[in-house]
C-alpha cells in the first residue's frame, strides 16, 4: 500500500510521538504473524502500560536518523515490530520476553536513555524487579534504617523510666 507524502509525514510524527513519551523502546522481529498473536501481545502490553506497534522499517530509521541513535542499517530490512514502554520498562521487557517464547516474535534490541541495548540486554532488563517490588525494596530499606534509629534515640529514656519504676516499686514495698 502506497502512503502520500502527507501520510509519511504523520506516521513520523507518530513514531517520534511513541519514543518521545515513552521509557524504553524495543524492537521484535516476527515471523509467521496472525491476528491472534498480534492480538495478545498488545493485551500484555496493555497490562503494563505499554503499546505495540508494526512500523515502516524506512520510516521509523528516519525517526532514529533524526533522533541520532545508532543501529546496524542491515537490521531493518526484516519485519519489525516496535513496543513502547510508557512507565515501567523492566515489566515491559518481562512481558516482550514472555512474548517472544512463542517463537513468533523476538527481541532484536532496545533503547532506553538514548542508548541501544541488545538483546541480551533486553533479557536482563526482564530479570529486574517491576517498579512497585523496587519501590517496596526501598522503602523497606529506608523504613528500616528509620526504625533502628528511632529504637536506639528511645533506648536511654526506656533505660532510665525502668529505673524510677524499680525505685518507686522499691519505696512502695517498704
Amino acid at each position: 500500500m502506497a502512503f502520500t507524502r502527507k501520510e509519511k509525514e504523520a506516521i513520523v510524527e507518530q513514531y517520534k510521538k511513541w519514543i518521545d513519551n515513552s521509557t524504553a523502546v524495543f524492537v521484535l522481529s516476527y515471523q509467521n504473524m496472525n491476528m491472534a498473536a498480534v492480538d495478545e501481545a498488545r493485551e500484555k502490553l496493555r497490562e503494563v502500560n505499554a503499546e505495540i506497534h508494526v512500523v515502516k522499517n524506512r520510516l521509523f530509521k528516519l525517526v532514529l536518523d533524526e533522533m541520532a541513535l545508532e543501529y546496524d542499517p542491515g537490521f531493518w530490512e526484516e519485519n519489525n515490530m516496535v513496543g513502547f514502554a510508557f512507565s515501567d520498562a523492566p515489566a515491559v521487557a518481562k512481558a516482550l520476553t514472555e512474548i517472544s517464547k512463542t517463537n513468533v516474535f523476538d527481541i532484536r534490541l532496545g533503547y532506553m536513555d538514548q542508548k541501544m541495548l541488545t538483546a541480551e540486554r533486553v533479557k536482563a532488563l526482564a530479570d529486574l524487579p517491576t517498579l512497585p517490588v523496587m519501590r517496596g525494596i526501598m522503602l523497606g530499606t529506608i523504613m528500616a534504617s528509620a526504625s533502628k534509629l528511632v529504637r536506639t534515640l528511645a533506648e536511654p529514656a526506656r533505660s532510665m523510666a525502668a529505673v524510677v519504676k524499680a525505685f518507686s516499686e522499691e519505696g512502695q514495698a517498704a
